[in-house]
């Protein structure tokens, strides 16, 4: 039986505000005899499932066949396309352009060509203003097509020049398909594998950048050269943890939209991604006052009255305005007062479950479990690593993988549990065997863990300072200081040679760094 994750009518109605799902009854109020009105009435039952559930479908609407179900169900599918479209048509310039572009090919087939080509030089114009080429080359295309067959005595040299902007318009796409493409490239590489994690991935990620990154006279480039030759400096960067240059094309990403601003109302799902990306260096080049200031025009965005809202929209400004909020008490160490946000996060997770893909998920797990981790509540820590280590795609994040086995292991030891640290010893040798992504700081933590047993309680605080010693050292290597901003083990270390809670030694750092 299909499911509310399997049943694509189920899930478009799911995701629809109350005002398209009125927009949808009006749309379609002009429907009145019985078989037209079998899709209105599978739209009421959809509406009002929690689940989806073909039975009960059947049996409020008898009319019904359950061999008719399915056509219906394509009917109503359309149906709510059709009425998203006119509905989003007035915030989506594409939307408006694509209509027109209609309209001129039914003038063109009616043979009113001089209507036809006035209606195409608009949009061409329309097209243009919006960085959207791909549509103004569509227009080129038929006004050639018009003045091979019609003479229009309009321009002298028309021919030549609409030659010469076709191939223009088109260098530029080209040029934006390299971009994005190299972008999404190293995009798929960071989900894959996390950041270089040695010399080798260093030079692997580098000749794969070098070579495939195409020339850019950053002059003469469009809205989206521009854009996604930020986008992939930010990513390149990003990878090999090269966080200072990764801020400053992380703003320039920012401040390209900003100097463009009705591109923020057009493109907002880009924006928003390139604010996360610059709060993203911020914080892991620890600029406190600057996230601070950042995350606050996000939040501002976000309070806007005046801009695009879409489920995609605001999934993606809860996604990354929590995330930065929870990075804001990392930052501070205040982890009791950012647990006091996890049942908000925990509400939106559920809202925006159809949105959300697992790598997203798994991050705010991780999140989550930290904060608990950093409270002092281990139990709920573990709850949540779990998560993330049942997740049975082990090729999706790996590194986050055993950063969380990691954790798990020092959430067993801080629980007093030793007969499940046993066999979580036991577990995390077998995966970072299996993963052959052993870094140096997991091992030492690891090494050290499983000689606990051992030790007298007189060993344990010179235990401490010794392995706190190694992971100093490790640090100072620049393809080993990643780790340490997933799991702040020193701080940890020093709260246990100390004797006070964690979160109260990264107070002490944050209170000395402002």
């Amino acid at each position: 039986m299909p499911n509310q994750n399997t049943d694509a009518v189920f899930q478009l109605i799911k995701t629809l505000t109350r005002s398209e799902k009125r927009h949808f009854r009006l749309y379609n109020s002009h429907h009145g005899a019985k078989e037209e009105l079998k899709f209105l009435q599978l739209f009421d039952v959809l509406e009002n499932q929690e689940k989806y559930n073909e039975q009960e479908i059947l049996n409020k609407i008898p009319v019904i066949k359950k061999v008719q179900l399915a056509n219906i169900k394509a009917n109503l599918y359309k149906h709510l396309l059709s009425s998203l479209r006119q509905y989003h048509a007035n915030q989506n310039v594409d939307i408006q352009l694509h209509e027109q572009l209609d309209q001129a090919r039914v003038l063109y087939n009616k043979g009113l060509y001089g209507q036809s080509l006035k209606l195409y030089e608009k949009i061409k114009i329309a097209a243009r203003n919006a960085e959207l080429p791909h549509i103004a080359l569509a227009a080129i295309h038929y006004e050639k097509l018009i003045e091979s067959q019609y003479i229009t005595r309009s321009i002298e040299g028309k021919a030549e020049a609409l030659s010469l902007e076709s191939m223009h318009l088109a260098t530029h796409l080209s040029k934006v398909h390299e971009l994005s493409n190299l972008s999404l490239r190293l995009y798929g590489h960071y989900i894959k594998m996390g950041h270089a994690k040695n010399q080798e991935d260093f030079d692997f990620i580098r000749n794969f950048f070098e070579t495939n990154l195409p020339s850019l006279d950053i002059k003469e480039a469009s809205f989206f050269e521009k854009l996604y030759y930020y986008q992939i400096h930010v990513w390149y960067y990003y990878i090999t943890q090269d966080f200072k240059a990764c801020y400053r094309f992380a703003q320039k990403w920012v401040d390209l939209f900003e100097g463009n601003s009705d591109q923020i109302y057009q493109q907002p799902m880009l924006y928003i991604k390139g604010l996360h990306n610059l709060l993203a260096s911020l914080y892991n080049l620890l600029y406190y006052s600057k996230f601070k200031s950042v995350l606050q025009k996000l939040e501002a965005f976000a309070a806007d009255s005046t801009r695009r809202s879409t489920p995609n929209i605001e999934m993606l400004l809860f996604l990354h305005i929590y995330t930065n909020k929870i990075n804001i008490f990392f930052l501070e160490g205040t982890f009791t007062e950012g647990v006091k946000i996890i049942p908000e996060i925990l509400a939106g997770l559920k809202q925006y479950q159809p949105q959300l893909d697992p790598h997203r998920l798994l991050v705010f797990y991780f999140k989550i479990a930290s904060l608990y981790f950093g409270s002092g509540n281990f139990q709920k820590c573990i709850e949540y690593l779990n998560k993330i280590i049942d997740y049975s795609h082990l090729n999706l994040r790996s590194d986050l993988q055993g950063f969380a086995r990691i954790l798990s292991l020092i959430a067993h030891y801080e629980a007093g549990d030793d007969e499940a640290l046993d066999y979580q010893i036991k577990s995390v040798y077998r995966f970072l065997g299996k993963m052959n992504d052993q870094q140096p700081m997991q091992v030492e933590i690891f090494r050290f863990l499983r000689s606990l047993n051992s030790m007298a309680p007189n060993q344990l605080k010179d235990a401490f300072v010794a392995l706190k010693n190694k992971l100093i050292a490790i640090a100072a290597n620049p393809f080993e200081r990643r780790p340490f901003l997933y799991l702040d083990i020193i701080s940890w270390l020093e709260s246990k040679i100390e004797h006070v809670p964690v979160q109260e030694i990264m107070q002490r750092k944050f209170k000395a760094m402002k």
